[in-house]
């Protein structure tokens, strides 16, 4: 199961984030912190996955992708495939450059609303239910005529 999908800059500055467990805002605030320390110290020519047992609790890992000045993070328990995961951010990506032509930092921050229903057309519950991005684009369409 995902149980987090998050989007932060190279800052730390969260720009979504999306729990499909409740977990308060301090607690939030808190994993927010702990996970931008953990990928902001790993060189760049490290595997993208990261146990996350101190994190999020036992067999739990951070499944990254680094793109310009942007962190896609998943947070998933054992029962995922982290090379599906990390296929699946890149199916995330894609759809948001196909959404924003070029995605950047501030089309998150301004579209927020369009992210959040493209990672909702992707991910529902903390499970996988799209992983074609031209399915997730006619959908988005859609929704936003």
């Amino acid at each position: 199961m995902i149980l987090a999908a998050l989007i932060m800059n190279t800052q730390g500055k969260p720009r979504i984030t999306k729990f499909y467990d409740h977990v308060s805002v301090e607690r939030q605030q808190e994993i927010l912190r702990v996970v931008y320390s953990v990928l902001s110290s790993r060189s760049g020519n490290l595997c993208s996955f990261v146990e996350a047992d101190d994190i999020f609790g036992p067999d739990t890992k951070l499944v990254y992708k680094h793109f310009a000045t942007l962190y896609f993070v998943f947070v998933i328990d054992s029962a995922e495939s982290e090379l599906g995961i990390l296929d699946l951010i890149q199916v995330f990506v894609e759809t948001l450059d196909r959404c924003f032509k070029n995605v950047c930092e501030l089309d998150i921050v301004y579209n927020f609303g369009k992210v959040h229903t493209i990672l909702d057309e992707i991910v529902m519950g903390g499970q996988v239910v799209e992983t074609s991005s031209a399915e997730v684009m006619k959908a988005v369409q859609d929704i936003w005529k």
